[in-house]
């Protein structure tokens, strides 16, 4: 089954920028925090744009965040980045013809539905600021 980290490179992106603003924050600075390419920042960073989260300038490695660390959920920093924002999926290719693969898509999609909607509801009230509270408590912790 393959997962996505899109939503926790976003969060950890966002973070990297509040947290060192002033700093080098090129995609490539960035990408070795996250460990990953810079391309892929970029792309991160191009949806946290659209979704009015981050604010850049063509030329200069200076992103900011648009808004206070307080009013970023995580359920914002989730659609602006995730493509298919469901968290739950059936399995569409069962039996037919089976009593179980015949019916279970429809009782687990109204199960999934309902699970998504909490998860989402959830995601409203954790904000980027305790993210970055955490972070910095870890790091004087370790």
């Amino acid at each position: 089954m393959k997962y996505s980290v899109r939503l926790s490179d976003a969060i950890h992106i966002l973070a990297y920028i509040q947290i060192f603003q002033g700093t080098d924050l090129s995609s490539e600075a960035i990408a070795k925090s996250v460990q990953t390419n810079p391309v892929t920042v970029r792309k991160i960073m191009g949806d946290l744009r659209k979704a009015n989260l981050i604010k850049t300038e063509s030329g200069k490695a200076a992103p900011s965040l648009v808004m206070p660390p307080e009013e970023i959920s995580l359920a914002t920093i989730y659609k602006a980045v995730e493509k298919d924002p469901a968290i739950f999926h059936s399995d569409k290719n069962t039996a037919p013809n089976c009593l179980v693969g015949g019916n279970i898509q429809k009782v687990l999609d109204q199960k999934y539905i309902f699970l998504q909607q909490s998860v989402e509801n959830e995601m409203k009230t954790i904000f980027l600021s305790e993210i970055i509270e955490g972070i910095l408590q870890e790091s004087t912790n370790g």
